[in-house]
Formats: structure tokens, sequence, C-alpha cells
């Protein structure tokens, strides 16, 4: 199928071709035609598909031809929630390359950096508002934003919302959005806690599944490597030493551990920088760039923060710490083997990750390849024996106030001082995920700040 087949507009199909764009994914050649009619939409599609093309351009279509029809003002008619400040701004920049013929006027608004120009833009009107939850909150508590004539809902990455203590503020935001509206909901994945969100916001949905988040790539070359937790920085340099991974993400659990790594590298003469929730929005947009046109090869980066990167051409993706939630893996390695390209996932795997392998490989189904030709390996059998060594005399603790046993600590943040209050466990705020795992599964450490 062709973008043309799905009888859109000749100013967005310009566009489209402008980009290089000729055949929709499969989310797009599903949802477009059910968003265009519109009807409500459930979503279930995992990074990497397509799915904010998916609702932008038939936004974009019945904004268009409703504006052609009512000539209305410039009010706030398309409301596009998501839960980070980069997934935000990705999402605003497909508007602008796919609207770019249209006259429509769209913004992204966030918290971290100054709100001024984002009120002035409002004050000019605009159709299209893509916003994170703390801000928009605060906007409309100062009376800068009014949701009266929204017609249309997007909530982008509800699953991450939920995760990130927003559950609350868009419920707040909803209640002040018109009953009357099309919604579009996209999560990657459905636990009950979304599905019983979905239910209270949406009318009689169709629903549109692709890529189910237990599915990894075919095009994403895995590899495992067992090692001792204090040889990962070593095997790290090692493996970066290849002068033919011309760019590689990397992945830690926890913001210091993002730092340390960075520290490490840098030491070596590797060019790297971090991405994460305590850096500030003009510091973790100055690091994509430079990651992006390449002047950084190497980009470490916590969970959170991750979310909305999008660089065309990543050949790796470097599991430093596994996720301690087995969804998260796929997320991650999702950011490289795009859009049809080949790429290479290198995962490490330590004594106190073991439980965290087995849940990935569980979810996956099947069993991620061991790399031993490397200069730090640890045998299967020996990882599994100190593993098992490790929890006979109890050593795990639990890696800040995760613990006991608890099965994914999950925090539900509250308010913008950046405390947490934990549900489900004792663990985890924002980008949360303790150290000392050997005894609780899941727990969780450390608290965040909202975006």
């Amino acid at each position: 199928m062709l973008f043309q087949d799905l009888k859109l507009i000749e100013p967005i199909l310009r566009a489209l071709k402008t980009e290089g764009y000729t055949n929709p994914t499969p989310i797009q050649e599903q949802s477009i035609p059910i968003i265009l009619q519109s009807k409500d939409l459930l979503g279930c599609a995992q990074t990497g598909t397509g799915k904010t093309a998916a609702f932008a351009i038939p936004i974009l279509q019945l904004l268009y031809n409703d504006r052609l029809q009512h000539k209305e003002q410039k009010t706030i008619k398309a409301l596009i929630l998501t839960p980070t400040r980069e997934l935000a701004i990705q999402i605003d920049e497909s508007f602008a390359a796919y609207g770019k013929h249209t006259g429509l006027k769209h913004l992204v608004v966030f918290g971290g950096v100054s709100q001024n120009p984002q009120t002035d833009a409002l004050r000019r009107g605009v159709d299209i508002l893509v916003a994170t939850p703390g801000r928009l909150l605060d906007l409309m508590n100062q009376r800068f934003v009014s949701l009266d004539h929204i017609k249309m809902l997007v909530l982008d990455e509800a699953d991450r919302m939920l995760d990130m203590g927003f559950v609350h503020d868009v419920k707040k935001i909803i209640a002040k959005i018109p009953a009357k509206r099309q919604t579009l909901f996209f999560s990657a994945t459905m636990p009950k806690e979304i599905q019983q969100l979905a239910d209270t916001i949406l009318n009689k949905p169709e629903k549109v599944e692709v890529a189910p988040i237990s599915s990894t790539a075919d095009t994403i070359q895995q590899s495992l490597f067992y090692v001792e937790k204090n040889d990962k920085k070593s095997l790290l340099i090692h493996i970066l030493k290849d002068r033919e991974i011309k760019t590689a993400l990397v992945f830690t659990r926890t913001k210091h551990g993002a730092d340390k790594v960075v520290k490490d590298l840098i030491k070596v003469g590797i060019t790297a920088e971090a991405i994460h929730g305590n850096k500030s929005q003009n510091a973790r947009q100055r690091a994509l760039t430079n990651f992006k046109n390449r002047t950084t090869r190497v980009l470490i980066a916590t969970d959170i923060a991750a979310r909305g990167i999008d660089i065309d051409e990543l050949t790796h993706v470097i599991n430093y710490e596994l996720p301690n939630i087995p969804e998260t893996y796929v997320h991650r390695i999702g950011r490289t083997g795009r859009a049809g390209a080949n790429g290479i996932a290198f995962s490490f795997c330590d004594e106190e990750e073991i439980e965290f392998l087995k849940d990935i490989h569980k979810l996956i189904a099947k069993e991620i390849p061991v790399e031993e030709a490397h200069p730090y390996p640890m045998s299967p059998q020996s990882i599994v024996a100190k593993h098992a060594e490790g929890k006979k005399k109890g050593s795990g603790g639990g890696g800040g106030n995760g613990g006991s046993g608890q099965k994914r600590g999950r925090s539900f943040g509250r308010a913008d001082k950046g405390k947490a209050t934990s549900h489900r466990g004792s663990g985890g705020a924002r980008e949360a995920g303790g150290s000392g795992m050997s005894g609780a599964k899941r727990g969780g450490g450390g608290g965040g700040r909202r975006e």
C-alpha cells in the first residue's frame, strides 16, 4: 500500500514525499482510515512502529478540512499528551514535517524551561498543542490554556505515564476537555490499570494492535555477555574500541550510573554524554543533538529519558545493566534496527541480574545467544552459582527503598516537588531501579523529579 491509497489530501502527500515516505507502516495503514472516520482508537504498538505519524497525519487532515469549512479562530482543537520532553519534542517535529503545507499552527510545551516563549505562542493562537502533563496543568492553572474547544485528544505512551505518576494529572486534564470529542489512546503495553483508564475515556473504540511488546525485531542481532559486575566498565571500553561501532546508545538503570559510565569513557578518550531526568532541558537537547550529528559517539541514557529518542542509522544498543522490567528490554533494543535497517544489541548480565534475564527470556519466548569470546567471560553455570550463593547468604538486600521480595516496585510520583509516594511495593519512582537486586526481585530505589 502507498500513502496515496489512504485518501490523504494533497498538502500532506506533498510533505510526505519531501520526507521520502511512500509506504505506510502497518499501524499507519490500519489507524489512519479509522481516525479519518472520526472514531475513537485504542492502539497497542511498541516503539519504532511509526505510531506518531499514525495519529499526526489524520489529525492534520481532519483539522485542515474542518478549517476550510468553518474558518474558526486559532483555538486549541487537538491536544497530544505525552510523558517526556524528548517525546513531546519529537511529536511536535512530526507535526511540523507532515503539516508544513497545511497552515495549521502547532506548539509543544514542557517543564524545565522558561514558560514565556510558550505563553507568547499560546497568545498568538495554536491549533495543535503537544504537552507533558505537569507543564500543561501549570499553564491551565495560570489561565494561559483553555481546553474548551478540543475536538481531538491523544494519549501517547499511556503505560509510561502511569509508571511516571502522571495518571492523576491526566485525569484532571481530561475533566476539562469537552466530553464530545475524538480520543486516540496509544500504549506499548496494556496492564489492567491502563485498560481501565482506556475504558473510562474511550467511546466504542476501534482497536489496532501491531508488533506486541513481547516481540523483538528480526533485524536486530542480539548477544548476551555474562560478566562480573566489577568488569562491566572494562568490557564496555573493550567493545567500544571497535571503530566499526559508529554510534552506541548505552542504557543504565539509574541516573548516577549513567554519569559514572560517562566519566569512565571520557577517561579513555571515548566521547560520551548522559541524558537523564536530572539534566536540564538544554543539556538533554544538546546531548541528543550531538549524538544525532555524531559529534558524540556514545550516549548513556536511563529508560525514562530515552523515550522518544529516534535516531536514524543507530547501529548499536548496549544494555550496561539489564532492566528490572522485561518489557523495557524490548523498548531499549527497539531503538536500533528501525524501519527495516539492521541493528545490534549487546546485553551485560552479572550475578545480580539473573532473575531479570529469566524474565526477559520468558517474555520474548527465546534465549539471547551468549557471546563467550570476550576478555571477561563468566560461564552461565558459574554466574548462576554465584547468584544462588548470594541468595543463600541473604546478601541481596534491596536497592534504595526496594526490598524483601517485592515484584515490580512501581512508584506514582506526586506533585512537582519531586516527592514520590510508593504504591505496589516500596520502590522505584521515575528512573529508579535499585542496585542491590539479588534479594529483591524487582524492588527499585530512588525517587525523581517529574517532567
